[in-house]
């Protein structure tokens, strides 16, 4: 049952717990309380009206009439409560009327709480002698009057303190039901959310530690939103570059790549009618090997830029090292004004084929985007151990290019390349910031490598 409460309902049954744990606490207090209660009060009462009477018998003598006053003074301690006093005479016989009930319409305390409280009556005769005659008048005690006075206490404590009970609940669930009313808001909220619905937003409210999370909520709503559209742009990107790309290269096939091999086609048939003559001339067997020659240089250096589009020529052959000077140099020789300074870290050990080629893509569209846009006079390039794993725990190589450029407008998004390499990167494990500044750009990114 309690799995199944709502936290409102748990709350609101904690509340009535404790307060009704605290009104049977007190009332229970007072049950206990109520025993030694009623014995202290009717031995004060007895003790009391025992010296009351004393005091009054002492000068009964002097009276007038002796009798007559004895009998006034009985009839008038009648009257009073907790205790009865009867005048006896010496045979212990009632001169004066008993004590009348209660009240039928006066409504007593319950059996079972009288014998809870189990009152003993007690009983004291006070011996008086009026001209010579013995007597006594007989003071006895009556709890259940006491006992009454605290049955009306606590019946009435018990009324009050359940409308006092019900008041507070009341209000505590109230104020429960206000600081928790997010709560329903945010797990709508979350559902949208789930559903794709990134531009669900809940409006802040409650405790300040509920609106809080319905800030952290909004803006992750928002973020997620945006990944997701940066995702969907970089796709239909990655699609248009893919085509465009798919098309440059068949158009360069079929403009480059045809001619060569035509033309390689009409040279070797010009050989072999050569050497089907009788008497070949060697100017001609030469003229046609040259152009051959030529044909082959000239298709191999198409062949290369293809596949240097295709992949860096030289990573898988001269590793990672070679690969990086040798695009730096490349940078160096079409930019001679700009400074770059490429520091690997000598304990950079293998990092493996797919780290090497996403360290390589990384500096590449670092150095790119620089000479684009940055307007920069210095470049600085540093691949080192990072010192650090990544989530599924292999180590990471550390990839920081910083320049002293323009850096990045306020506001201003990454571009695709970068976007598209930090796509990649988060894939592979690691991460990769951008960090625009009054001195420039940095783009530093984990890359894991192959050793765990």
């Amino acid at each position: 049952m309690w799995q199944n409460l709502s936290l409102r309902g748990r709350i609101n049954l904690l509340l009535a717990l404790l307060l009704a744990l605290g009104l049977a606490v007190n009332i229970g207090r007072q049950v206990a309380e109520a025993g030694p209660r009623v014995q202290a009060e009717d031995q004060s009462v007895i003790r009391l009206a025992r010296e009351f009477i004393e005091m009054i018998v002492a000068d009964l003598n002097e009276a007038p009439d002796p009798d007559a006053r004895l009998n006034q003074i009985a009839r008038d301690l009648s009257r009073l409560r907790h205790v009865s006093i009867a005048l006896h005479d010496a045979g212990g016989r009632p001169l004066t009327p008993p004590r009348t009930g209660a009240d039928a319409d006066t409504r007593g305390p319950p059996a079972w709480f009288v014998g809870l409280v189990h009152p003993e009556q007690t009983a004291v005769s006070v011996p008086v002698s009026i001209q010579g005659k013995p007597g006594s008048l007989a003071i006895t005690s009556h709890p259940i009057d006491e006992i009454a006075e605290i049955w009306d206490s606590i019946v009435t404590q018990l009324e009050v303190g359940s409308v006092i009970a019900l008041v507070l609940f009341l209000l505590m669930t109230n104020v429960v039901g206000r600081a928790l009313a997010p709560l329903q808001s945010l797990a709508k909220t979350m559902g949208e959310i789930e559903g794709g619905h990134y531009d669900a937003r809940v409006t802040p409210g409650g405790a300040p530690e509920l609106a809080a999370i319905c800030g952290k909520l909004n803006h992750l709503a928002a973020a997620l939103g945006e990944a997701v559209e940066d995702k969907r742009r970089l796709a239909e990107r990655a699609v248009s570059l893919q085509d465009a790309e798919r098309k440059e290269i068949a158009r360069e096939l079929h403009d480059e790549f045809g001619p060569y091999l035509f033309s390689l086609r009409a040279h070797a048939s010009a050989l072999a009618k050569l050497a089907d003559s009788r008497e070949p001339s060697a100017e001609a067997v030469r003229k046609h090997g040259s152009a051959l020659l030529e044909q082959i240089n000239a298709l191999q250096q198409f062949t290369r830029r293809v596949l240097e589009r295709l992949r860096p020529v030289g990573l898988a052959e001269l590793g990672l090292r070679q690969a990086l000077e040798s695009l730096s140099r490349l940078w160096r020789e079409s930019h001679p004004d700009v400074a770059i300074e490429t520091t690997i870290s000598p304990a950079l050990g293998a990092t493996g084929e797919t780290a090497d080629l996403t360290i390589y893509r990384i500096v590449q569209e670092a150095l790119t985007n620089v000479f684009r846009h940055a307007s920069a006079t210095s470049v600085n390039v540093v691949i080192e151990p990072a010192g650090q794993q990544g989530r599924d725990g292999r180590f990471c190589v550390r990839v920081r290019v910083s320049d002293n450029g323009r850096g990045m407008e306020p506001g201003q998004k990454l571009g695709f390349g970068l976007v598209g390499m930090r796509e990649r990167i988060l894939a592979l494990g690691g991460t990769l910031n951008v960090v625009s500044g009054d001195g420039g750009l940095t783009v530093e990114a984990l890359v894991p490598t192959a050793a765990a």
